[in-house]
């Protein structure tokens, strides 16, 4: 049975708990500047992540690690500017909550004050639960990322699915269920068991939105360059590329340098 698609002027955290509590799926996707963030938006994305993703995919680092708040900031202020109907979540990266919960508040406050997102992400379980609280208690809306958690990486020493073994799994419902209870608005479940991620889903009343977890959860989220073909390496079996923008890119770079190697551009009519 389809699920009857409501239509929305502007997406807010009430909309998305409207949206699970009838059945209607949570498409999500990243970005990080004004153009593409233009372009998702225009064509009904319902969450933009500006994710820490960004220190990969835009600045080529090995990790999420090395991206600071200024950047993030400036990376959301950009897609803020260009978005008129997706809500916008903006990564608390790396160093900027783990350290205490007035540093969290603080950081948290910096991305909604300058770059006017609607709201924040940050990793981890009951490790950033006074974190959660505090930025909550400032009335910004928190969203939860469970199951891999790539600022860990170098605790953890591998991207493989994470909660396969029972304490795992335990653990994680658990903290899935404590960030619902200290306010959450949502949880990504990142690269654990279809079969877990389908238990949160239902023990929770907030959105579950799902990267590698499975059909059974309320949401997908997606790097944008990823599902667009731009970057080639990343093959992880969760994704599915709705382009190749790699080899078209590449394609028209070549014709352009080819056309201005034979003076065929510009021609008569692209002249003044």
């Amino acid at each position: 049975m389809s699920v009857h698609k409501q239509e929305i002027k502007k997406i807010t955290t009430h909309q998305l708990q409207e949206m699970k509590n009838r059945g209607e799926k949570i498409a999500m996707l990243t970005a990080y500047d004004y153009s593409m963030a233009r372009i998702i938006d225009s064509g009904g994305i319902d969450v933009i992540l500006v994710g820490d993703s960004a220190s990969n995919v835009m600045a080529g680092h090995e990790t999420t690690l090395p991206i600071t708040l200024d950047q993030m900031i400036y990376h959301a202020a950009s897609v803020v500017r260009a978005v008129e109907r997706a809500l916008v979540v903006v990564d608390l990266p790396f160093g900027t909550y783990q350290g205490s919960s007035g540093e969290a508040l603080r950081s948290s406050i910096r991305i909604m004050k300058e770059s006017g997102a609607h709201a924040v992400k940050l990793e981890g379980g009951s490790e950033v639960k006074e974190s959660v609280i505090r930025i909550l208690s400032a009335g910004i809306p928190v969203m939860g990322h469970l199951g891999l958690t790539p600022q860990s990486i170098y605790k953890f020493g591998t991207y493989t699915v994470r909660a396969k073994e029972e304490a795992e799994a335990k653990k994680l419902v658990e903290d899935a269920k404590m960030l619902e209870e200290c306010g959450c608005f949502g949880v990504v479940l990142e690269k654990i068991p279809a079969k877990l991620a389908a238990e949160v889903s239902k023990s929770i009343r907030i959105p579950t939105i799902g990267i590698g977890a499975g059909p059974d959860v309320d949401g997908q989220v997606l790097v944008m360059q990823d599902m667009l073909g731009i970057t080639q390496e990343f093959k992880p079996r969760f994704l599915r590329r709705y382009a190749d923008l790699n080899n078209i890119i590449n394609g028209a770079v070549k014709q352009y340098v080819s056309d201005v190697k034979a003076k065929d551009f510009p021609n008569q009519d692209e002249k003044y």
